[in-house]
């Protein structure tokens, strides 16, 4: 028997999913998340899991590990203290940033500028300079070097950052930096910009090489005690951490270069989300992940997340691949609370894991988005399959708290609070539609997470997304969207040219050696030929424009037309996101090559159509808060429908890792491979993919 795992990390459920390879059968469990060690929820999940299916260690091959730890680390400014080698003179390279500040109208006034993560007091200005082209301009001042060095180390910094300017194009006074440090201290983490990201823009380079540093030495000791704790419960499966593009590294990988862990737990679900849409005919569709404490919304083309060549955590730009992901503080967790404005907010503070929201019992006090759900009836009053009892009076007397404060009955103050976190949670939605000049009404909604599918069919009624589908196993989609992911990584060099300058010999020459730098990396990784694919891509913008993205090119068919496609196809693209094309000269500024190792998929079963009357699922009636009045709505068990069973609204379908609302008016439709797709009643279902 061979078994893979996937685990993923939220802010208040750990989500398991193991998939047995022999027989095709999926087991899921959720368990409460440990903030203070995360690995220590993920094995009381494991052996929990373990236990109920009767499944040995050692029959599991491989473990998918999405995390979060690199992500609180930076958030909760709990790193490591770095210390900072740049070029003579650009000492203020990190406190220069850059001169956007955050929208909407007013946002420059109450912008609160984050401190840089290596502090000026530890950075250190090094003799030396090369030019753009990577030609030395001044040596490297070695003795004055050690000096520095011994300065830093002296003054107690647990890493080291060594960003140089135009190392992307000659790495060498970084790598003798890195040698002059280790003969000082040979076991203190030390990053090199030209290793993490070597590309022009030495603001992002400097800034992504010292976040890398600054989560490392507490990532490092992390993995650590996670395979520790492994061993000790005789489990030794194949490790990988899962990137923030949704590809995987190996955990050695993961302990170098961490930042590219930041958004390892959102990429999972987008790739859930993509492989589930697909799979229901549905392959453009929007990702709609809402949790305990966040919402990640997502833009899915063609069966593929869209991928961004920089994301932002906080107010931190992290120039790394990741999903495009766009978040927001609204979760089941998100507290309602009404400031002196008198008018009522949800979010971003959330009750977390714990103390959690009133209806846990476990001592919260605030009212949340999951109390608000808990007093409507929209929630049953157990969840994890009856092994977590809800305290239905201690929500109801939470809520009360709002409702006295807005003059309201207790379900108007409740019905407000839905009301405003699904507003909150479409303006994301908008942010990474409307503003990329896509509709919304184009797009499927893939509705996941704990939370997702009690909120899916009111985001899809506010966006005009339908249908809204909820997966089989909605609750831990991002743990099963890292079994669909493959081992990736990608090298990148600075190539700035105009498109009427550039010679595709040279062009050629170079995506060839980043392509061999690829191959030669997966091969590192355990990754046969016959399972490697490559990819290549290039950076262009409009002559000295600010921004720039990727088009994938072939290199055997650049000299033949390929420049004169690129140009083509960068004016559709910019014409498409911002409205116009320009008649100016276009310019290239990075090469790329993606390595990406495929892995073994797991494949759902396709089932035969049964009646449409979902009887046998049906287990009781329960009263259900809709539009001002309650009104009696069937419940469902989840694991009683069968393909072809049409639920209509107002309805309630429970399932171990989730519960899913159907609105009155519409109706779910259960579909061969047990997606639910969620439509107005009279809505014919109509696929944009028919599977054979």
């Amino acid at each position: 028997m061979a078994c893979r795992m996937g685990i993923d990390v939220g802010g208040t459920f750990t989500d398991l999913l193991l998939f047995n390879e022999t027989d095709g059968r999926v087991h899921l469990f959720k368990t409460p998340s440990t903030p203070e060690d995360q690995s220590i929820g993920i094995v009381t999940g494991i052996r929990k899991l373990l236990a109920e299916t009767g499944i040995s260690p050692a029959d599991i091959t491989s473990v998918l590990h999405g995390t979060t730890v690199s992500t609180n680390i930076v958030l909760e400014q709990n790193g490591a203290k770095v210390g900072l080698l740049v070029t003579e003179n650009f000492e203020q390279v990190l406190h220069m940033a850059r001169s956007q500040t955050p929208g909407p109208l007013a946002g420059w006034m109450i912008m609160i500028k984050p401190d840089p993560l290596a502090d000026i007091e530890f950075t250190r200005g090094v003799p030396e300079r090369m030019n753009a082209r990577g030609e030395v301009i001044k040596p490297l001042d070695e003795g004055r070097a050690r000096e520095q060095i011994q300065e830093l180390l002296a003054g107690g910094v647990e890493a080291v950052t060594i960003s140089l300017l135009h190392s992307y194009a000659n790495p060498a006074h970084e790598r003798r930096l890195r040698e002059l440090v280790e003969e000082f201290d040979p076991n203190i983490s030390v990053s090199l910009s030209s290793d993490i990201l070597p590309e022009f823009r030495e603001y992002e380079r400097t800034l992504v090489t010292v976040m890398n540093a600054y989560v490392q030495p507490k990532m490092r000791n992390y993995l650590k005690r996670f395979e520790q704790k492994l061993r000790e419960i005789d489990f030794t499966p194949h490790v990988n951490i899962v990137r923030s593009d949704g590809g995987l590294m190996s955990v050695q990988r993961s302990s170098d270069s961490p930042v590219y862990t930041m958004l390892s737990g959102p990429a999972g679900g987008v790739s859930g989300a993509a492989f589930v849409a697909s799979l229901a005919g549905y392959p453009d569709a929007l990702g709609f992940d809402m949790g305990g404490t966040s919402t990640d919304v997502s833009v899915i083309q063609g069966g593929q997340p869209n991928i961004s060549r920089q994301t932002s955590l906080g107010y931190y730009p992290i120039k790394v691949p990741s999903v495009d992901v766009h978040s927001v503080g609204a979760g089941g967790g998100s507290i309602a609370h009404v400031p002196m404005t008198g008018a009522l907010r949800v979010g971003p503070e959330s009750a977390g894991a714990m103390p959690g929201p009133a209806c846990y019992g476990t001592g919260g006090d605030s009212p949340t988005v999951t109390d608000a759900n808990v007093v409507l009836g929209r929630l049953p009053p157990s969840l994890l399959g009856g092994e977590m009892q809800l305290d239905v009076k201690a929500a109801e007397e939470v809520i009360a708290k709002i409702a006295r404060a807005m003059g309201l009955d207790l379900y108007q103050a409740a019905e407000g609070i839905l009301d405003i976190v699904n507003e909150n949670m479409l303006g994301a939605l908008r942010l990474v539609t409307v503003q990329q000049g896509l509709d919304p009404r184009n797009f499927a909604l893939v509705a996941f997470g704990g939370a997702g599918p009690m909120h899916g069919n009111a985001i899809g009624i506010l966006a005009g997304c339908y249908p809204v589908i909820v997966p089989p196993t909605p609750g831990v989609l991002s743990a099963l969207g890292f079994l669909y992911s493959d081992v990736k990584n990608e090298f990148a060099q600075t190539f700035i040219r105009t498109l009427d300058d550039v010679e595709p010999g040279q062009m050629v020459d170079i995506l060839t050696s980043l392509g061999g730098n690829a191959a030669d990396w997966l091969r590192e990784e355990g990754i046969p030929p016959e399972q490697q694919k490559l990819r290549h891509e290039v950076d262009v913008r409009y002559f000295r424009q600010g921004y720039e993205f990727s088009i994938e090119v072939e290199p055997g068919q650049l000299a033949n037309g390929g420049i004169e496609d690129i140009n083509r196809r960068f004016g559709e693209i910019h014409e498409r996101l911002y409205g116009f094309r320009l008649d100016a000269p276009v310019e290239i500024v990075n090469l790329r090559a993606v390595g990406t190792g495929l892995v073994v998929k797991m494949s759902f079963p396709r089932r035969e159509r049964q009646q449409a009357d979902p009887g046998q699922a049906l287990v009781e009636q329960h009263p259900v808060f809709f539009g001002g009045n309650f009104t009696e709505a069937n419940v469902y068990d989840r694991n009683r429908l069968m393909a072809g069973n049409r639920v209509s609204g107002p309805a309630i379908v429970t399932q171990r890792d989730s519960t899913t609302v159907i609105h009155p008016g519409h109706v779910g439709e259960v579909d061969e491979y047990l997606n639910m797709l969620i439509v107005p009643e009279g809505t014919r279902i109509s696929p944009q993919v028919t599977h054979a």
